[in-house]
């Protein structure tokens, strides 16, 4: 905060800043623990002085002034937003303001946790370098900025602070203890991964090539038949789901379960990277290995039914994500997490099931109850901190009550944005932006939106990436599906509109025969396929029943 103001000299002002108030309006600073979160300031009486601090920052939405002996208005003070320079190219809006606030509100937690490295939280005595908490938003960051440049020279900390050993400390830098825990340390793996899929540029592969190598090798010599049992420093899904019912004891997974999962898919990426980088001894070898715990994953985890040994969201979202369930088993697995979240009516997941449940949901074709885990406003839910007022995403589901309460003050952030993974989702599923599984920096891209049956009427996306502006934008009117498609230069995209035949869809109001730019059509399953080259698109058919 800046301020300008007068004072007689060695008077002074001190200004506290806090996330909330508590539900009878008093400034409310218990959750930041030791943080004083307080700038002091004498003044040297000498008219207007204009004070900002230098060596700190602070996270907060209030500020309360005390010890001020002057008349003070709003112009006297400017908010200022500090961050790291990465540039916007991700724009997401559709019909609900629910929504949009949500989306609003992931996109304000990134600003305000990207500063210098990715923190866990800008408030209270921590705003350390969570590695858990980046791997969950890393793709849904992504989407939103060109995070390439920030991203890789964090990964290079990551690499000049991993163990001799391969492990990978709980948080870059690393100014405590701590190393090795399943999902958090995966990040030397899963964002590199993640910025070169965005963004094409395997340079970033290339440097952290060794770092990804040596944390793989730590859990392969770690491991016992492929397995990997929980170290002591594993988090498991971190704040998942823990309601105060004796006939349910909350949405634990088994830590080895997670661990072994993570162990996989790490090692899957590793492989791909190895293909990549055209070190195919080592892909072959990484494959193996993959398939290997694979393996050992299903014999020790799973019934020869599909039922997970954690009968969790979790678990099934893992298992399926990560391609560890057999085909022969992956309906009745994808069924099991439906029929869980039809259950509960609402998410159970934490810090790791949540960035992948409305993927794996959607990829299986439940996108009803992937819509209904997104648009449920009551604990626990992504919408129900928006319904309680809140500008950025909240680190417990629960963080205040519904009759205004808090949660326990020793952990209770209100800009966490590692809930805020669904913007993923958002992008790719609600707007329908993705890209082919051989694709990367959106060379082969996939316009594939998956409207729900009653609440949104319209969603819009667009994302600029490394080749030009993608633009995604489907509306229901008037008895109609229209959908705007905008595809860069020297791309490809594979547009699906939910039509039964070619000749029910047009373009600008012509048949598809006589449109430049289609290259391929196809109906399969109540849909037609269409695969275009670059320009602007205007696709319409008759809505379906």
């Amino acid at each position: 905060m800046e301020f300008n103001l007068k004072g007689s000299k060695n008077d002074s002002i001190c200004l506290n800043f806090a996330e909330v108030l508590d539900k009878e309006g008093n400034f409310y600073t218990k959750n930041l623990r030791t943080a004083k979160a307080e700038d002091n300031y004498i003044f040297k009486g000498e008219g207007v002085e204009k004070y900002e601090p230098h060596f700190t920052f602070h996270g907060f939405r209030y500020m309360k002034i005390s010890g001020y002996k002057g008349e003070i208005t709003l112009d006297d003070f400017i908010g200022k937003v500090v961050t790291s320079d990465v540039a916007t190219i991700g724009y997401f809006t559709c019909s609900d303001t629910l929504v949009n606030r949500l989306q609003e509100n992931i996109k304000w937690g990134l600003r305000s946790n990207f500063l210098d490295v990715p923190t866990d939280c800008p408030q209270r005595d921590e705003r350390l370098g969570w590695t858990g908490d980046i791997q969950a938003f890393s793709p849904t960051a992504c989407f939103n900025v060109h995070a390439a440049t920030f991203l890789s020279k964090w990964l290079k900390d990551l690499s000049a602070d991993q163990l001799e050993n391969g492990s990978v400390p709980h948080f870059i830098p690393a100014v405590k203890t701590g190393h090795g825990a399943a999902g958090w340390a995966d990040a030397a793996v899963i964002v590199p991964w993640e910025v070169y899929m965005a963004y094409g540029d395997k340079t970033i592969l290339e440097t952290q090539y060794p770092s990804m190598k040596a944390w793989v090798d730590f859990l392969k010599q770690g491991a016992n038949e492929y397995l990997i049992a929980d170290n002591g420093d594993n988090f498991g899904d971190w704040l998942a789901y823990a309601p105060a019912l004796r006939d349910y004891p909350g949405a634990t997974t088994d830590k080895d379960l997670i661990a072994t999962a993570f162990f996989a898919y790490s090692t899957r990426l590793l492989a791909q990277t190895a293909n990549v980088l055209d070190k195919q001894d080592d892909a072959k070898s990484y494959f193996d290995l993959y398939e290997n715990i694979k393996k050992a994953f299903q014999k020790e985890y799973m019934t020869p039914t599909g039922r997970l040994s954690s009968n969790t969201q979790t678990a099934y979202a893992l298992a399926l994500a990560f391609e560890l369930m057999p085909d022969s088993l992956k309906a009745s697995g994808a069924e099991r997490l439906a029929e869980n979240v039809r259950s509960f009516g609402h998410i159970t997941t934490g810090f790791l099931g949540t960035p992948l449940i409305n993927n794996v949901l959607s990829r299986y074709g439940y996108n009803e109850e992937a819509y209904t885990l997104l648009f449920r406003k009551k604990y626990p839910s992504w919408l129900y901190p928006v319904t309680m007022g809140a500008t950025t995403i909240w680190e417990h589901w629960d963080g205040i009550n519904p009759d205004g309460s808090f949660h326990t003050p020793g952990m209770n952030s209100f800009n966490h944005y590692a809930y805020g993974a669904i913007g993923h989702w958002l992008y790719t599923h609600v707007a329908g932006i993705s890209q082919a599984s051989n694709s990367a920096g959106y060379k082969k891209i996939v316009i594939n939106p998956v409207p729900d049956k009653k609440i949104l009427q319209y969603a819009e996306a667009s994302y600029h990436s490394v080749y030009g502006e993608i633009v995604s934008h489907w509306e229901k009117k008037d008895g109609f599906f229209t959908l705007k498609v905008v595809v860069p230069t020297n791309t490809t995209a594979t547009v699906y509109l939910p039509a039964r035949t070619i000749t029910d869809i047009t373009e600008t109001g012509k048949p598809l025969g006589k449109v430049d730019g289609i290259l391929k059509s196809e109906a399969l399953g109540g849909k037609v396929i269409l695969e275009i080259g670059s320009g602007e698109y205007n696709f319409s058919t008759l809505l379906q029943q």
